[in-house]
């Protein structure tokens, strides 16, 4: 019988929730308006515009949410990388995800409630979170506002600038959610980190 530790919280579900909803969309929405053969686009070039920007929006919305409860909540704590011994660190977490798992070893970093991620986790959550997000949310609200973009960068096109940095950065964060889904699979099943994050408790075992 496993034990359950109370992680996630309610504000944490709901962002988490309406986060990746937004993203979905984005996703989708960006793949039709970048890669699509326009004439079998993913969807109609209106719709993914429009759907595009919306959901821009609402994940502006939810990390401005984000942020002020990561400020005024004790949640932050699990974001404080302490880089005195991190490289070590990285290192167990990384031989047990390839090799150590295989073998059924215990996780060298398990989950607590003084520790939610592991070394690994945390500095990827850091790097995403605050800094391609932002990247991201900047750029996608600059081209929805192209007149704020410089003309010229060093006698490359502005907008064109922005746009590549937009897409090189959504791909990165599509990358990042494929490789969360797959290790959202290990726990103590591969459905109970799915069912951690809607009733809030983490199986440690």
């Amino acid at each position: 019988m496993s034990d359950k530790i109370y992680l996630y919280p309610v504000w944490v579900r709901i962002w988490h929730g309406f986060n990746g909803l937004f993203f979905l969309v984005l996703l989708f929405s960006g793949i039709s308006l970048q890669y699509s053969d326009p004439n079998y686009p993913l969807m109609p070039f209106d719709i993914a515009v429009t759907s595009h920007n919306v959901a821009g929006i609402g994940i502006v919305i939810a990390y401005l949410f984000f942020l002020l409860a990561f400020i005024f909540t004790s949640n932050k704590r699990h974001y404080r990388i302490q880089f005195k011994g991190l490289a070590g660190r990285l290192t167990n977490q990384m031989k047990y995800y390839l090799f150590g798992i295989f073998k059924g070893e215990s996780a060298p970093y398990p989950s607590s409630e003084e520790a939610k991620f592991n070394p690994l986790q945390q500095l990827t959550y850091v790097l995403m979170l605050f800094v391609l997000y932002p990247i991201l949310i900047l750029t996608g609200l600059a081209l929805m506002f192209p007149e704020a973009i410089i003309d010229n960068f060093f006698g490359v096109g502005g907008t064109l600038l922005t746009a590549l940095l937009h897409a090189a950065v959504g791909f990165l964060a599509s990358l990042f959610l494929i490789i969360h889904l797959y290790f959202a699979t290990i726990g103590a099943s591969v459905s109970s980190n799915f069912k951690s994050i809607i009733n809030g408790f983490h199986e440690t075992h």
